[in-house]
């Protein structure tokens, strides 16, 4: 049974006068510890599926289901709690806030999930560790390389313990071999943790490299 699926999607925005259908019946489902990639020309549809899949928007028609259960139904207190807790998600622009250290942006994540004191402060070193950054906690995101902020943000988006990671073009502002290295750990965790990755990215032969299926996307359709 898939962990994440969406069945029929359709997302239409309105732009002044013009209708633009970013989605056009979209069916993906993918299966717990699983590591997709989803690809496309700009305009094809592939953030805005991330965006749906996260809590983030909702669909005009059509379904997406976490566990075999409707989002649809939610409100708005139930899918914040499930973007805090079932959904991590990455960004190109890591995000992190510029005054705190990567431990303090981290541990941020973590008290907004509730977690306290000396727990959120072992929780957070023990996943900058797990992302290579040890000896970097204290540094704040303008002493830290691209990589590094993207390491944090990875450490943010799964300090609780979400089981989906949805990264949305995460390599953009790193050089190959950053990029590479940024996946190379991501592909570890879905090994290892059984988390399940859904990767919007450009380049192919990342994705082929590292994901386990590519799904390819245009004109907001899945390609077959």
């Amino acid at each position: 049974m898939p962990l994440i699926e969406t069945r029929e999607v359709t997302r239409v925005y309105q732009m002044g006068t013009n209708q633009v259908t970013a989605l056009d019946r979209v069916d993906v489902a993918v299966n717990e510890g699983e590591f997709v990639a989803i690809q496309g020309t700009s305009g094809s549809g592939k953030s805005t599926l991330l965006n749906l899949l996260g809590g983030l928007d909702r669909p005009t028609s059509g379904e997406v289901f976490f566990d075999a259960k409707p989002l649809g139904p939610l409100t708005k207190k139930q899918m914040a709690r499930f973007r805090r807790f079932s959904v991590g998600m990455i960004f190109q622009n890591f995000n992190l806030i510029s005054t705190m250290t990567a431990a303090e942006n981290v541990r941020l994540a973590l008290a907004f999930g509730g977690v306290r004191g000396p727990a959120r402060r072992e929780r957070a070193k023990a996943l900058l560790e797990r992302v290579g950054l040890f000896d970097r906690m204290e540094h704040r995101p303008s002493e830290l390389s691209g990589g590094e902020q993207q390491r944090v943000a990875i450490a943010r988006a799964l300090a609780n313990r979400p089981r989906v990671l949805l990264a949305d073009e995460p390599t953009g502002n790193l050089d190959s071999t950053r990029a590479r290295e940024l996946l190379a750990l991501l592909r570890e965790m879905v090994d290892r943790d059984k988390l399940t990755v859904m990767l919007v990215t450009h380049d192919h032969e990342l994705a082929s490299g590292f994901a386990d299926r590519i799904i390819m996307m245009k004109d907001g359709r899945v390609q077959e």
